[in-house]
């Protein structure tokens, strides 16, 4: 069999086609098998050479999700905010990103795999928490906010709400996920972070009740 030229474009085309079968049949109704089907001219044992477990590509589609509408650069396009207003917008955004909501529609279950729960903390660690960072110390410069730590406030908050907050890693009825948006409301203000505010806190709402409507949680 001859080499891959453009290793790359395959694994995008298999992405594509994971995408479009996981949003359309759910994680659980979609096989490897209908992917390379779908994709007709890949063998199995070239989508093993890109992708060793459905595992692998799932968290692959999750990760291009997230960041077909990611809110830090959205936010970083904005003009006219501070670095308190900035954070706050795209945490605001994070909680009515449509990948995300797309992802936890077609992938609920998964989304609690040791594995991917690991890699979920990582990339807190990795990519989300210096996008934090750089609002924060944009805000420390133009007096919007005074923090000790930025950068572990920064990996703080991402770990907390992006894994502690998630409705389906931990899952609670709204009144109890509410009480959770108001004890981080209560811990970021005291180290001198006030991001959630009572418009974020609707907003942590109304995500909670899409979510435990799209996966019939409590």
């Amino acid at each position: 069999m001859p080499r891959n030229k453009y290793p790359e474009i395959t694994e995008q085309r298999i992405l594509d086609t994971a995408t479009k079968l996981f949003l359309e049949k759910g994680w659980e109704q979609t096989t490897i098998q209908n992917i390379v089907d779908e994709l007709g001219d890949l063998t199995r044992g070239a989508f093993y050479h890109h992708f060793k477990s459905k595992e692998d590509i799932i968290n692959a589609v999750l990760e291009r999700l997230a960041l077909e509408n990611n809110p830090f650069e959205q936010t970083k396009k904005m003009t006219g905010l501070n670095g308190l207003e900035k954070l706050k917008n795209a945490f605001l955004l994070s909680f009515t990103n449509q990948g995300q909501l797309d992802a936890l529609k077609s992938i609920p279950a998964i989304l609690k795999s040791p594995k991917l729960i690991a890699n979920q903390l990582m990339d807190c660690i990795n990519t989300g928490a210096p996008d934090i960072q750089v609002f924060i110390e944009e805000g420390m410069r133009d007096g919007s906010l005074s923090i000790h730590y930025p950068k572990q406030a920064a990996e703080t908050l991402m770990l907390l709400t992006n894994i502690w907050l998630s409705p389906i890693i931990f899952s609670v009825d709204t009144e109890e996920y509410i009480q959770k948006g108001k004890h981080l409301q209560e811990l970021f203000n005291g180290i001198g972070l006030p991001i959630i505010d009572e418009q974020i806190l609707t907003a942590l709402e109304t995500f909670h009740k899409e979510i435990c409507k799209l996966n019939r949680l409590p």
